[in-house]
């Protein structure tokens, strides 16, 4: 409702008005009821109707008011306006976007194929030192999807079984890409550091994990590993890995430009200007 201001500083608003609330909470009653009692909802249909009343006669015929008198401001506030030029993002070393630079997806591809070989070599030398066979390790690793290796014992787990070998190595080199890959997504957003966010804290972060969860991933595997040997296995990938992706060369990232410019199209005056 619009309010009327006379000369002497003195406006009409409406005057306030405790039915709505008398109202609102007779129809909240009336509602409880039906999960209460029904003498709840008698009472809160007879609050809603004298609400509703209330209300009503207040507006109607003609809307009860009280006039309030303002006082005057003491000086006028002018608006200024400030011109602002702004900036893109990426736009004279605008850091909205970070990291300005990020390893490219081959070297983390190649850092997890990398890791995988050193971690393969830590843990064929597991299975030769502590049980004399290189394929120990391999068979345990493929009974994570081989159910009939799941109850075998040490000698079989021992021998060479070409399945179990074909298997170790998707399952392995699988794993070894994909971690690879999210050291090279990953290691850009560590600045300082990163060799022992690589070698130390992501291994020991995954290794907690896989302990938390292998009795249900790989149970044979489970009863079987001996952690010490396998956080050794997980450090050496995090460091041949993360060594292999800090030497690459790093590129800077295209999220900022136009859609024009990351495809290549000539599209003059949306990219940065070529200095001859």
């Amino acid at each position: 409702m619009a309010m009327q201001e006379n000369r002497d500083n003195v406006i009409e608003v409406p005057a306030p008005t405790p039915w709505p609330m008398l109202f609102a909470i007779g129809l909240t009653l009336s509602f409880a009821g039906l999960v209460t009692a029904f003498t709840v909802s008698m009472v809160g249909f007879v609050l809603t109707i004298a609400g509703a009343v209330g209300w009503f006669r207040e507006v109607l015929p003609v809307e009860h008011r009280e006039t309030v008198r303002v006082t005057p401001i003491a000086e006028v506030i002018v608006p200024a306006k400030i011109g602002v030029d702004y900036l893109r993002v990426g736009e004279l070393g605008n850091r909205a976007v970070l990291p300005l630079e990020i390893y490219p997806y081959s070297a983390g591809i190649k850092g997890g194929i990398a890791g995988g070989v050193a971690m393969a070599v830590l843990a064929v030398a597991q299975g030769v030192i502590f049980h004399g066979s290189p394929w120990y390790t391999i068979n345990i690793l493929a009974a994570t999807a081989m159910a009939n290796l799941s109850n075998a014992d040490t000698a079989t787990l021992c021998r060479f079984i070409p399945e179990a070998f074909v298997v170790a190595l998707i399952i392995h080199a699988s794993a070894s890409i994909l971690v690879g890959l999210l050291y090279g997504v990953m290691l850009p957003m560590f600045p300082r550091y990163p060799a022992l966010w690589a070698a130390i804290v992501a291994p020991l972060l995954w290794t907690g994990l896989l302990w938390s969860s292998l009795r249900v991933i790989n149970p044979l595997l489970d009863a079987r590993i001996e952690w010490r040997w396998f956080i050794l296995c997980q450090i050496g990938f995090g460091a041949v890995a993360g060594f292999v992706v800090n030497q690459t060369e790093r590129v800077h990232t295209l999220q900022h430009l136009p859609f024009a410019v990351r495809t290549a199209i000539e599209a003059p005056g949306l990219g940065e200007e070529r200095k001859d």
